[in-house]
């Protein structure tokens, strides 16, 4: 990082602490866009699909016989939290859990885990599976088995009544001035497209790098930056909670490749043929469709499942 930029980061960070200490969140902002409690009445629910339950190996053995044991992280809204009991865990990622099991045949058991929990968990057979935004890589390969569910995107979102109408390429971010989280993979990619653009003539980007959502988004919504990029999801639910900002792009979070999201097994198992087949089952009949509308994510939606794509290389 240039000493230019450290500087700017100081400046901007004073001044997001300043602005922070007397900010009063939008009146939206008390409450939840979606459904966080633990009923669940709207969640979408599947039959028994006997195309999947057909891949299943025969002797397969689960932690629970006739249970589906899925270990999540209660990461934050809407992939998966704390619902208002502050025990049951809720979101996209276990209505999808809640999908595969339906259609397995089998009975769910969500499991909440640290993230950083669940690599030796899952070898060490304390569950069937993770459903938990867990990308592709070829790393991850060479341990787990994967059945992709979901795109793995970030999002740029800009103040409600921006002039900015899309960014999708590196142009269209030329001269810009984003609010990104520094050491982020999104900082690694803004980085390439600022030299991209300077390369054909085009302004810069200019980075604003902040540790933490809440610096980026009072950045965002005082004008000091143009747009915000983070994790899709988690601006989907700030945007349909706050309602002053909205969406103007996505990006891959494995730009310039593809990077998919994906039920982790074990080496193996055999399971991932099985979750695979089911997957696209649900996407052909409107179930998978649903259950990301409900959560506002049709933007992340596969057209198709894949067991073990090419995954993320290792850098």
């Amino acid at each position: 990082m240039s000493v230019s930029m450290r500087v700017r980061r100081w400046l901007l960070s004073l001044l997001v602490g300043a602005a922070c200490a007397g900010q009063t969140l939008p009146a939206a902002a008390q409450g939840s866009p979606f459904d966080l409690g633990p009923e669940q009445p709207g969640r979408v629910r599947a039959e028994a699909d006997p195309a999947a339950i057909a891949r299943i190996p025969k002797g397969a053995r689960f932690v629970e016989p006739g249970v589906l044991t899925v270990a999540i992280t209660p990461g934050g809204p809407p992939l998966g939290t704390y619902a208002t009991d502050a025990r049951t865990v809720v979101g996209a990622d276990p209505d999808f859990a809640q999908l595969v099991a339906d259609s397995l045949g089998l009975r769910l058991a969500l499991v909440p885990v640290a993230w950083a929990d669940w690599p030796l968990g899952l070898a060490s057979g304390r569950y069937d599976a993770v459903i938990s935004n867990v990308g592709v890589t070829e790393q991850r390969k060479e341990k787990f088995d994967f059945s992709t569910y979901r795109q793995g995107l970030h999002g740029f979102f800009v103040r409600a009544g921006s002039r900015i109408d899309g960014i999708r390429e590196p142009r269209d971010a030329a001269g810009l001035t984003i609010s990104v989280g520094g050491g982020t993979n999104q900082e690694r990619i803004l980085v390439e497209w600022s030299r991209r653009n300077v390369a054909a003539g085009l302004k810069p980007i200019d980075l604003q790098l902040f540790d933490d959502e809440a610096a980026r988004l009072v950045a965002l919504r005082s004008g000091r930056a143009d747009a915000i990029v983070q994790p899709h999801a988690q601006l989907v639910f700030v945007a349909a909670r706050d309602r002053d900002i909205r969406r103007v792009g996505t990006l891959s979070a494995g730009w310039p490749l593809t990077s998919d999201v994906a039920v982790a097994t074990a080496k193996g198992s055999g399971l991932a043929d099985a979750l695979t087949q089911a997957t696209n089952d649900l996407i052909a009949n409107g179930r998978y469709g649903r259950m990301l509308a409900r959560w506002g994510l049709e933007e992340e939606a596969l057209p198709r499942s894949e067991t073990n794509p090419p995954g993320l290389p290792k850098y």
